[in-house]
């Protein structure tokens, strides 16, 4: 700690320099504390221990889709006290660019999810409609909805007696009260059994069941049994978390892992070059000074951690303000989200990789730099050769 005023001194000689540097370090760490999140986020979840709301679907992929047989013998499971189930449509409302998450879902598909909250009277009528849907109310705000509107949906998977062209009457729009789960509102139902009868190719399957458990305590349980009553056969099943099975539909579209990996690695070998050009510039400026500190009694070693303290507390510091910037604005990203996106905040394991991350970059490019201080002759280096 003595010779902290000198790291600081020797880092404070440019100022400019060292805030441009600080700056870039706090853009990459505040870059890696925002990917943690989303990686953490997208790999956690994965067991049914305590889970209010499980998800069976294909062992295979998402995309399989299962027999609707099953529903009979899923809801017999002990311990099964709720089931539903669903199927992906995938329609396009007019454009592509209007695109929003559409579902064929059981009559009691609602009754898993008190949270969407539909007047009873709109709810009997989409019941009574076999061509009814429901929508979120933020969906309908942003395309002017109104009950009993034609909403007309191009088939992207499933054809309907050779078209693409499908017609629903609106009946419902639910709100979902919790501000964070407002993007939950962007979604349209309609009925299973509608799409079962009137699309070409696809029948008697469904998608996947959520199912509820008589208490979370049974979770593990009831998932265990649900899956044994498809094990060994030509379409087995896996019941998982809500959460995991969200991942595992946003891991359709890409993989979030391997994005997420290369980003960082980018910016971290960016940072190195950075950083390290930075070092090797300031350590060549101050060869007299540091032939002068030798001049005075300071040995090899002294120059070598010096110069070494000196890149650490550079790196340090950027880094930590950064991380601190991404934990403000984590909490902030997953409300502006509406609850898409929920992101678990920074863990204390993203810290310690983080503060590993600063201390080995800060050593790597600072090595160099020591290294050539610590062989600096005297005289050679006062005679500026």
């Amino acid at each position: 700690m003595k010779y902290l005023p000198l790291v600081w001194a020797a880092l404070m000689r440019s100022k400019t320099r060292t805030l441009l540097t600080l700056l870039s370090v706090l853009a990459a760490f505040l870059l890696f504390g925002l990917l943690d999140s989303v990686r953490v986020a997208f790999n956690a979840g994965g067991s049914v221990a305590g889970a209010n709301r499980m998800i069976t679907m294909s062992r295979l992929s998402i995309t399989q889709m299962l027999p609707y047989r099953l529903d009979a013998q899923l809801r017999a499971v002990p311990g099964v006290k709720k089931a539903a189930y669903a199927a992906w449509f995938g329609g396009i409302y007019r454009d592509p660019k209007n695109f929003f998450p559409n579902f064929s879902v059981s009559p009691e598909y609602l009754d898993l999810y008190p949270e969407y909250q539909l007047p009873k009277a709109q709810k009997d009528a989409w019941l009574a409609d076999q061509r009814g849907a429901i929508v979120g109310e933020s969906l309908a705000k942003r395309f002017g909805w109104k009950i009993g509107d034609t909403i007309p949906l191009q088939a992207t998977i499933f054809p309907t007696r050779g078209s693409n062209d499908w017609q629903f009457t609106l009946r419902g729009i639910y709100k979902v009260a919790d501000p964070k789960q407002k993007a939950q509102e962007r979604v349209l139902f309609f009925h299973w059994k509608y799409f079962d009868e009137a699309n070409d190719y696809v029948k008697g399957r469904v998608g996947w069941w959520v199912v509820e458990p008589t208490g979370a305590g049974a979770a593990a349980r009831v998932a265990k049994a649900i899956d044994a009553l498809s094990a060994n056969s030509d379409h087995e099943t896996k019941t998982q978390s809500e959460a995991a099975f969200n991942q595992s539909f946003a891991k359709q579209f890409a993989d979030i892992g391997l994005i997420v990996s290369a980003i960082m690695g980018a910016v971290f070998f960016t940072l190195l070059l950075l950083t390290g050009n930075t070092m090797a510039q300031a350590v060549r400026e101050r060869i007299p000074e540091l032939a002068v500190l030798k001049t005075i009694g300071f040995t090899n070693r002294s120059v070598l951690w010096l110069v070494l303290a000196e890149s650490v507390l550079l790196v340090v510091l950027g880094g930590t303000l950064g991380l601190l910037l991404a934990a403000a604005i984590v909490p902030m990203v997953s409300a502006a989200s509406g609850g898409m996106v929920q992101l678990p905040g920074l863990l204390a394991q993203t810290w310690a990789s983080g503060i590993a991350l600063m201390v080995a970059i800060g050593l790597v490019v600072g090595l160099l730099p020591a290294l050539r201080g610590m062989r600096l002759n005297i005289v050679d280096a006062l005679a500026g050769r």
